[in-house]
């Protein structure tokens, strides 16, 4: 397993610089891959960024995103996006999408989530395999899986594709850190946007700042029942990392804040892509 700690490096600084003035951005948190698209909707043409597609193996990246809930794996997503040419894969937005367009596997989904009972593996892994057939190139993959049988299925499958994880990161903020945000985060709904009252805030007090529909705190988002989805997290998500770490895939970043996790995950992508 593999541990980045170091600071913002040179080159990120000087492609960032390379913008011109006036091409600073505005990181928004948690998002959806719909929501991290639009991110910055008025830039000039002449300031968007060219994304960097093409690895040094010339293998598609094909990369999952690991850590505690609230650890800003869709905030790094987001980030990365904008430098990468990568598809973000949310295991959530996939579930909604598919329920909303009633799919077949929307519709089986749909029945288990009006039952009461988890969506089972093998629909959640069906409905990635779909998503996947559609994107040709480098892509992220976020929510799931979320235990080692779950692992086996999505391996298994992304074997008989041809496309089997070539990277997994992990993202590690203390536990401290991450429930002082969870208590302070509020949801777009509809897009996915997420803000923070301290280090994100929306520009108007309980309004998303692209719609200006009100914004909601998750009931889970308390103390307690944090505490419960980190414990477990620990107990069928954390044995993921030894269960990856074993295949030679698990590259681990380290920080209190996004800021400082994201010069580490773009210095190991810097070295991947041409």
């Amino acid at each position: 397993m593999l541990r980045y700690t170091s600071s913002l490096n040179g080159k990120l600084g000087s492609r960032l610089a390379a913008r011109g003035p006036g091409s600073s951005q505005r990181w928004h948190g948690s998002v959806s891959s719909e929501a991290a698209a639009a991110a910055e909707p008025d830039m000039p043409l002449s300031q968007t960024p060219v994304l960097r597609s093409l690895t040094r193996t010339g293998t598609p990246l094909r990369m999952l995103i690991l850590g505690a809930p609230g650890a800003g794996k869709g905030t790094q997503s987001a980030r990365i996006r904008q430098a990468f040419d990568v598809a973000a894969i949310s295991s959530g937005d996939v579930l909604r999408r598919n329920i909303a367009e009633q799919t077949a596997a929307g519709r089986q989904a749909a029945a288990a989530v009006a039952s009461g009972r988890l969506v089972s593996d093998g629909v959640i892994v069906e409905l990635i395999r779909s998503e996947l057939d559609r994107i040709p190139g480098n892509w992220l993959l976020d929510g799931f899986p979320r235990n080692q049988a779950q692992a086996q299925a999505l391996d298994a499958m992304l074997a008989a594709a041809g496309q089997p994880l070539n990277a997994v990161v992990n993202l590690q903020v203390p536990e401290a850190v991450i429930l002082q945000r969870v208590v302070e985060r509020y949801v777009h709904v509809a897009s996915g946007r997420v803000y923070n009252l301290t280090y994100n805030p929306p520009k108007v007090a309980g309004r998303d700042d692209v719609t200006g529909e009100p914004l909601e705190h998750r009931p889970d988002d308390n103390p307690d029942a944090f505490r419960c989805r980190l414990a477990q997290y620990h107990e069928l998500t954390e044995p993921l990392l030894d269960y990856y770490a074993q295949r030679g895939v698990l590259t681990s970043f380290s920080g209190d804040t996004s800021d400082a996790i994201f010069p580490q995950f773009y210095d190991f992508l810097d070295r991947r892509f041409v």
